[in-house]
């Protein structure tokens, strides 16, 4: 774990390195907001934060004498403990950095790794933050025992010069690798289970993704009834949750809320939470939600779809089973309301809403009914009043709409999917049932 005391407002500085030339991801202003907002995510006390434009990287020290000996004054003055670089830097540039301004230097990732640290709560959660942490830290054992020799004699009299300290603790972290991967392999195996004995009780899986702190958390709670943490905080959620809901027409599904995404979410982190993010992989529905009040909105979508592409979710947004919600509809003026709701005129996997009251989440839930039983073939069957197990059936692995009672038997009009229409075809067969208009 990066060593920064949590529940204690550790006095720090955020700085924003800009190369100049550089294509912009989100604006400079708004990443130099949203790196802050990481940092009050895990209480660091923000005293100075700055965006530094910059012609060239310095190998040695990311940044040039000049701006660290303003460092220097301001660190002095402000009596910092931590600063933090919005950009991947490299071991080298980190300690060299620690060495000349005198304290603690962390970079976007360490940052992120932190708050996923303290903010995973389930075995699995917190064994997804030590495998990223560890993969993270193997490649950084250049700080390590800069104070002590490097290399340790060898066993025996005949013993060569040993392996070197970095090569042992790299050694220990590559053993502590294997491990956690075969503990989240279990992990992964529970899972797989899990899903098997959803397909057994067929409810469409449905999930939520987005950007962090776009909203997932909220529109989960309004749409399950449910108290999972929804604040205005980035990542709120990491350990995936799942809960069971009806939709208008009594269709029922299971919601799941996951894992917020980053721009330049670390790949260590991707790696480590494949397993949880496997449950997006198998769902049926896609709701992609995005943060309209937010000036990057369009920015935040490309990089949740790339996170996704990297999943293996080829160009989602154009597969049948996505549905792009776009929330806060409700922090929008007249205007931009009226202009957003022109843009979605005609669009059928789109909708405009307000997780915080509720606005059009109805029409939401009648969007995802939609898309859940366009693909469903109707069916009549005709059974004995009596034929209790085939009832139940229907009722499991389809939807069942109008029943009409007969003396001797009564006829249902179901929904199925064409699989189940196969199964269910075979059943009729088996035990002298009557189907028509299939």
């Amino acid at each position: 774990m990066i060593e920064v005391q949590q529940n204690i407002n550790v006095v720090s500085c955020i700085i924003c390195p800009i190369l100049i030339g550089q294509e912009k991801v989100l604006s400079e202003e708004d990443r130099l907001q949203e790196t802050i907002g990481l940092a009050l995510a895990i209480n660091l006390d923000v005293c100075h934060s700055e965006i530094v434009r910059m012609r060239e990287i310095r190998p040695a020290t990311y940044f040039g004498k000049g701006f660290i000996e303003k460092l220097k004054s301001i660190i002095e003055e402000k009596d910092l403990r931590l600063m933090v670089v919005d950009a991947r830097i490299t071991p080298i540039q980190q300690r060299n950095l620690e060495k000349e301004l005198k304290l603690k230097v962390i970079d976007r990732t360490a940052l992120i790794l932190e708050i996923f640290g303290e903010r995973a709560q389930t075995k699995e959660g917190a064994l997804q933050v030590e495998l990223a942490h560890l993969t993270y830290q193997r490649s950084r054992l250049v700080r390590s025992w800069t104070h002590l020799e490097r290399q340790r004699g060898g066993a025996g009299f005949l013993g060569g010069p040993g392996e070197t300290q970095i090569e042992l603790d790299r050694r220990i972290i590559d053993n502590k690798i294997v491990k956690i991967k075969k503990d989240l392999e279990k992990v992964k195996q529970t899972r797989e289970i899990q899903r098997g004995a959803r397909k057994k009780v067929p409810y469409p899986i449905v999930a939520l993704v987005g950007y962090t702190n776009a909203g997932k958390s909220t529109l989960f709670n309004y749409l399950s009834q449910s108290n999972v943490m929804a604040t205005d905080m980035l990542f709120a959620t990491l350990d995936p949750t799942m809960r069971k809901i009806t939709l208008p027409h009594g269709m029922e599904i299971i919601l799941s809320d996951t894992v917020g995404f980053i721009s330049d979410l670390p790949h260590e982190l991707v790696m480590a939470f494949r397993a949880t993010l496997e449950e997006v992989l198998n769902a049926d529905i896609i709701l992609h939600v995005r943060d309209l009040a937010n000036n990057d909105t369009s920015q935040q979508c490309e990089d949740v779809l790339n996170v996704l592409d990297n999943l293996g979710l080829k160009n989602v947004k154009y597969a049948s089973n996505y549905i792009e919600v776009l929330n806060k509809g409700d922090l929008l003026d007249d205007a931009g309301r009226a202009k957003w709701k022109n843009k979605l005129a005609g669009h059928t996997d789109k909708v405009l809403i307000s997780a915080i009251n509720g606005d059009s989440c109805n029409e939401l839930l009648n969007l995802i009914e939609e898309k859940l039983t366009s693909e469903l073939i109707e069916c009549k069957v005709m059974l004995s009043a009596s034929d209790g197990k085939m009832v139940s059936w229907l009722y499991q692995n389809g939807q069942v709409g109008d029943i009409k009672n007969f003396d001797d038997y009564n006829e249902y009009t179901v929904s199925v999917s064409k699989d189940k229409l196969s199964r269910l075809c075979k059943m009729a067969e088996e035990n002298d049932l009557i189907m028509i208009g299939k």
